[in-house]
């Protein structure tokens, strides 16, 4: 088996339309690994000694912790990517290098992640707690649900409304760029995410960054047996009056997915149709030895999408409608959106359902093709 390393992306003013900053991210994952979409609101934590499970170690919580909304591995504490509150969005990679990768156990790079949203308002800071937090527990551990050992050292891209830094990581050592105007080359799918990019410098939208997490002849869009298994890309306009807003998939391959949006207003819905089914003590992952049997993770959406794409692959016809339906779903959406950005007009008391409205209106159509 070849190691595989996520494309996550980012693109600054003045390539941008609205002088937003747009970042994307795809997951790519193990095949058969279902990703959640969770929502986990803001929280007060009084107790000075109180300590915080996360996938495989213990560590000292903090008085407060920020607003998130995941796209995480339904197995794990941590998260692949999202964002909180604040218009922080972390996505992180695997990357591999001549420091050797530690099976022991520690924070998984995706706890990282999900504790660098938790803990900061910004990049910068976010950026700052991930480091402290590498010093002071390091990283390690199998970064998959299953006996097969599959570890590696992480590298982030952490974006705000202002900036974005990448972070490089191997063990407990580091380093951290301010990410410019400027584009980099790089190898293989990194090279072709930068010509994509490119060829969209200065008009490039929320819309022109899915299209290229969807584009399979790069690679960005994986299949195989490793697989792009979730999607996500954020608006984050500079105008700190304007929402930031969230799209995520929670279903594999975004070419055949509906990019959901997400905005964060007080007393959110909970994402029910894509979040897994917990087993508490049971779940095999907390019990040792680890990963003794894999439970049936997949959320009601992953499901339905699952039998879709039965349809999809044998049925042309269906296969159409199908997709066509999913399109008009989605253009609907990216309108409203838009109209949101453009008239700075937020009615809150939809906000709250719009994420899992959306999961429901993507679910009904899978249901009226599958059953039809």
């Amino acid at each position: 088996m070849e190691p595989c390393s996520c494309d996550t992306l980012v693109a600054l003013p003045p390539a941008t339309v609205d002088n937003r900053i747009i970042f994307g991210k795809n997951s790519d994952r193990l095949c058969d690994e279902v990703q959640e979409v969770v929502y986990f609101p803001a929280a007060v934590h009084e107790n000075p000694r109180e300590h915080l499970q996360c996938t495989y170690i213990e560590i000292d919580q903090v008085p407060e912790t920020y607003a998130v909304v995941l796209s995480r591995p339904a197995w794990l504490w941590g998260a692949e990517m999202g964002a909180n509150e604040h218009g922080v969005c972390i996505g992180n990679e695997a990357v591999w290098g001549r420091e050797e990768v530690c099976d022991e156990e520690a924070l998984l790079g995706m706890d990282l992640v999900r504790l660098g949203l938790e803990r900061a308002d910004t990049a910068e800071k976010a950026l700052n707690v991930i480091v402290d937090l590498l010093e002071k527990y390091g990283q390690g551990g199998n970064c998959s649900e299953g006996r097969m050992v599959f570890s590696y050292h992480n590298s982030f891209l952490i974006a705000d409304r202002k900036e974005a830094w990448i972070l490089e990581t191997a063990g407990k050592y580091w380093a951290a760029e301010k990410v410019q105007a400027k584009m980099m080359l790089s190898p293989g799918r990194y090279c072709e995410g930068y010509k994509l990019l490119n060829k969209h410098k200065g008009n490039i939208t929320f819309e022109t960054m899915m299209e290229i997490l969807r584009d399979k002849p790069s690679g960005i869009n994986m299949e195989g047996e490793f697989l792009t298994t979730a999607s996500m890309v954020s608006i984050l306009p500079q105008d700190s009056n304007l929402p930031c807003i969230h799209f995520f998939t929670g279903t594999p391959d975004p070419e055949r997915s509906v990019f959901k949006p997400f905005i964060f207003v007080p007393n959110v819905s909970q994402l029910l149709d894509t979040s897994s089914p917990t087993f508490d003590l049971e779940d095999p992952v907390k019990k040792k030895p680890r990963f003794q049997f894999k439970p049936d993770r997949r959320h009601p959406l992953y499901q339905e999408h699952q039998q879709a794409l039965e349809v999809i692959d044998k049925k042309e016809e269906k296969a159409k409608t199908m997709l066509d339906n999913m399109r008009k779903l989605e253009k609907e959406l990216f309108k409203e959106m838009e109209s949101i950005l453009q008239n700075k007009h937020l009615d809150v008391d939809k906000i709250v359902n719009l994420f899992p409205q959306c999961a429901k209106d993507e679910i009904r159509i899978y249901k009226s093709n599958i059953s039809s």
